[in-house]
């Protein structure tokens, strides 16, 4: 209920519509073409998630983390909200139990194709995920060039790197690097965007490819982000694999996704900044996509198969749930 709350507010535009100054519920209901009694409703529900703030009845203001919602400001996350509240992300939860009964993804059933091969056929919903993917890296990328040694490295794949943002802030961190943004035609299309707007374009490519058949040679960092937790064990060893191959002597394979305890523990430290949000996920990739988020006994067995190993675990503080995981060949 609080998430399809979220979906219409971004759908009426709300956050937009009462912007810097408190409004009351029939103005911004005017503005959105919408009645006033069930606009103000809204607002209410909204506030009570702590969105917007009630000043006296029926007259609102947004609070910080209402901002989120406003597309115009920097760090939002408004296509994230359309894309992961819309049918496409949601139907399959329908039938989370059939999942759970055969282990299929409920998504292909649903839909008749995978989710990307969904995304490639309808470009309005693959462009809206790329920049939901964009938002969702704007964190992690502000805190990852400060949190790895990326100085030993002279330059970096991002395998599965999308828009290009997860890689643009590395880059941006360390001058001396030089980068490779791989990932679909569809899932590049905005990265050569971003690495204009970053002035990357003298010392980071973009290249389409498929990362189940090869990645290209050349770097000697190895970088996925939320990448393997879409697939499945064969398919995360097959992408670590063509990693592998790919790596020159002393290169290293980055992997930034949640690590998952043995044990759920919900009075740990690590839960608490995961929070239930990464089980969630574990079942999301399960009905959408047959991936799954991994404890790290699961990343040392898909490693080994790929014939790689874990060098060290670290998780990453300043953007939780988010761990490093590096792992070298043999």
């Amino acid at each position: 209920m609080a998430a399809q709350t979220l979906r219409a507010a971004v759908r009426l535009r709300v956050i937009e519509l009462i912007g810097d100054t408190p409004r009351r519920a029939d103005e911004v209901a005017a503005d959105a073409g919408a009645e006033s009694p069930p606009m103000n409703r809204l607002l209410r529900a909204l506030s009570s998630l702590g969105l917007l703030r009630e000043h006296t009845p029926g007259l609102f203001s947004v609070t910080p983390a209402g901002s989120l919602l406003d597309p115009r400001r920097p760090g939002s996350l408004t296509s994230f909200v359309r894309v992961f509240t819309d049918p496409v992300a949601i139907r399959a939860w329908e039938h989370l139990d059939g999942s759970i009964r055969t282990g299929d993804v409920a998504f292909d059933a649903v839909f008749g194709t995978d989710f990307f091969s969904h995304l490639a056929q309808h470009p309005e919903l693959s462009a809206a995920f790329n920049v939901a993917m964009s938002q969702a890296s704007a964190g992690t990328a502000a805190a990852l060039p400060y949190a790895f040694d990326f100085g030993r490295f002279t330059s970096v794949t991002d395998v599965g790197g999308g828009d290009g943002t997860l890689l643009a802030g590395v880059l941006d961190a360390h001058p001396s690097l030089a980068g490779v943004v791989y990932d679909t035609a569809e899932g590049l299309a905005e990265a050569p965007k971003t690495l204009q707007q970053h002035g990357l374009t003298d010392r980071c490519s973009p290249i389409a490819g498929d990362f189940f058949r090869s990645v290209p040679e050349g770097s000697d960092l190895y970088l996925m982000k939320s990448v393997l937790h879409d697939w499945s064990d064969e398919q995360a060893v097959t992408i670590l694999s063509h990693c592998r191959e790919a790596l020159p002597p002393g290169g290293r394979i980055l992997i930034v996704e949640p690590v998952l305890p043995e044990v759920v523990d919900v009075h740990a430290e690590a839960h608490a900044a995961a929070g239930e949000v990464t089980y969630l996920s574990d079942l999301n990739m399960l009905v959408n996509m047959g991936g799954r988020e991994r404890t790290r006994r699961d990343f040392e067995e898909v490693c080994h198969r790929a014939g790689v190993s874990l060098a060290s675990v670290t998780p990453l503080a300043e953007a939780a749930p988010f761990s490093l995981i590096e792992a070298v060949a043999g």
